[in-house]
């Protein structure tokens, strides 16, 4: 990727973000009494910083499928509510004890471990709560595909299975085809349906629909495979986590099953396929080809 098309993806991320948090503040529920606590800890969690990858694929779907930024930058926050959620929780003592996230530290390290479980279920509500009302969308039935996809994503056959999938799955043996799975539940399902909540709040054709599925899901496993990457390589520092954390664990990765070179190989692979599944968008699908691009470049 040449660095023209990465700042430009850069910037374009940048803007995303910037649009995103605003909408987030504003979004938070007010506190009148003693669940302040709770609200700061979503409050700090949502407004941490990350590349907001998930909004963005949000927000460009929803462009390219002719859907206002309204719209868009409602479930583009709910989204990103849901990821922090998960996120706090993954940090928990009980499941990845991680006391780094984003460059400071995890929510329950801020506050406490009740506070963190309580600011993560009080997001992914509040998710739910944001696609369910009418300003989403005026369609109610657009409004019930919308939670119906991310409550598959997120569930036991969706990330959390994947979550449960990953702590099980440590010091095993396990082969590409599960591994594979592991990934798409954990990290795959949410970038789905970010990819594809754009053609569902747009109404799109099926063949559009399938076309954004498509590139969210390769998009999604690369993704996933340049962070094992990073966290075989990186500097925690550059990171904000932990580094080298998955092969201490006894992790199994793409990087653990096939080694560094052939997971970086394998990473190229899907963002290519990725690429050819938004051919159908012609010019207008340039912002996501050039994400699938700045996504593998972080492994280089």
């Amino acid at each position: 990727m040449t660095n023209d098309n990465n700042d430009l993806a850069t910037l374009a991320l940048r803007d995303v973000a910037e649009l995103v948090e605003e909408k987030l503040i504003k979004l938070l529920p007010k506190a009148v009494d003693l669940e302040q606590q709770v609200i700061d800890a979503m409050e700090y969690a949502l407004l941490a910083g990350g590349k907001r990858v998930r909004p963005f694929l949000v927000m460009e779907s929803s462009r390219i499928c002719g859907v206002g930024e309204s719209s868009a930058l409602r479930v583009a926050a709910a989204v990103e509510c849901a990821h922090t959620y998960s996120l706090i929780h993954d940090d928990l003592p009980c499941m990845d004890d991680d006391d780094m996230r984003r460059g400071q530290p995890s929510v329950h390290k801020k506050f406490d471990e009740a506070t963190a479980v309580l600011a993560g279920d009080a997001l992914l509500t509040l998710a739910f709560e944001i696609l369910a009302d009418e300003q989403t969308h005026a369609n109610p039935r657009v409004r019930c595909e919308l939670i119906t996809a991310l409550a598959k994503a997120l569930g036991a056959n969706g990330m959390v299975g994947g979550q449960m999938f990953d702590l099980l799955a440590e010091n095993q043996d396990l082969d590409k085809i599960r591994i594979t799975r592991l990934q798409r539940m954990k990290t795959g399902a949410l970038i789905v349906f970010s990819g594809e909540s754009g053609a569902i709040l747009g109404m799109a054709e099926e063949r559009r629909c399938q076309a954004l599925r498509g590139y969210a899901h390769d998009v999604g496993l690369a993704f996933q495979i340049v962070d094992d990457l990073l966290d075989e390589e990186g500097d925690s520092d550059d990171l904000g986590k932990t580094a080298g954390k998955d092969s201490k664990a006894g992790k199994a990765t793409f990087v653990s099953l096939a080694g560094v070179d052939a997971a970086r190989t394998k990473a190229f692979m899907l963002t290519d396929q990725a690429i050819q599944h938004l051919d159908i968008f012609g010019d207008n699908a340039e912002n996501l080809r050039n994400l699938a691009k700045f996504i593998i470049n972080r492994a280089n």
